[in-house]
């Protein structure tokens, strides 16, 4: 079921979508060479309960931690273990949180320290590829037209869409009908309409798309060994156009 979203519910919805971005802006400054992957997910669990949310990943199928926090070739849904970031390294980080019944959810990818041309360019189509997706996202369009907005970019720079993981609805629930693949044709797909709130996440790969999931059962990964870019917002979608909900002090 897709839900169509009263004004209300938007603003709840956009609550729990500040205290993510907020989460995710407070952490940049430690996101650097020689830091522990699991101190970066105890400072976000303690910032959001700080706000009074809850973390949404953490317990959510059974995932440990409140961060999904994946680095290099690691594409999505890393557990943030007891390793420390590298220089040259780029790392995704995926967080979620619920606020009195409703979620948020944003991810965006870092540059610890220096890294390479080849990975700046792959982290700046990424969020380019975010971004035409939502250009995209308004009534009487289809998830298809986001899909291809999304895919377009990305390929005609040379990368790869990964298709096995999708973006969805979001609301009362972390992921909710309808799927928002990266890829697609236009006027396929559902008809999108106002009042819908849907999480946008292009996940692009510096070398092919093929993927497979790590013996811990969460992290996937990329066949090749090469570099994975994931960046993610939730939106609105009004009758006048998408609104990002997960915006720093989009929502005062």
């Amino acid at each position: 079921m897709v839900f169509k979203r009263s004004v209300d519910e938007i603003e709840m919805i956009s609550k729990s979508c500040q205290i993510v971005a907020d989460t995710i802006d407070m952490i940049t400054e430690f996101v650097v060479p020689g830091c522990l992957v699991s101190d970066l997910d105890k400072k976000a669990e303690n910032y959001i309960k700080s706000r009074g949310a809850r973390p949404a990943f953490k317990g959510y199928m059974g995932f440990p931690s409140t961060l999904c926090v994946s680095i290099e070739d690691a594409v999505v849904h890393g557990i943030p273990g007891e390793i420390e970031l590298e220089d040259g390294q780029i790392v995704g980080i995926d967080c979620g949180a619920e606020l009195n019944g409703f979620y948020g959810d944003h991810a965006k990818t870092f540059a610890v320290g220096n890294i390479s041309e080849e990975k700046k360019k792959l982290m700046i189509i990424t969020e380019e590829s975010l971004y035409k997706g939502i250009e995209k996202a308004r009534p009487g369009n289809t998830v298809g037209d986001i899909g291809y907005a999304v895919q377009s970019h990305a390929e005609a720079n040379g990368y790869s869409v990964v298709k096995e993981l999708v973006g969805h609805g979001i609301g009362e629930n972390l992921h909710e009908e309808p799927q928002v693949p990266n890829y697609g044709l236009p006027n396929q797909g559902y008809k999108l309409h106002a009042g819908m709130c849907i999480a946008i996440e292009p996940m692009i790969n510096l070398g092919g798309r093929e993927i497979y999931t790590a013996k811990d059962g969460w992290t996937i990964l990329t066949v090749d060994g090469k570099a994975s870019a994931h960046f993610e917002h939730t939106i609105a979608i009004l009758e006048d156009g998408p609104k990002i909900l997960s915006m720093v002090g989009k929502n005062g």
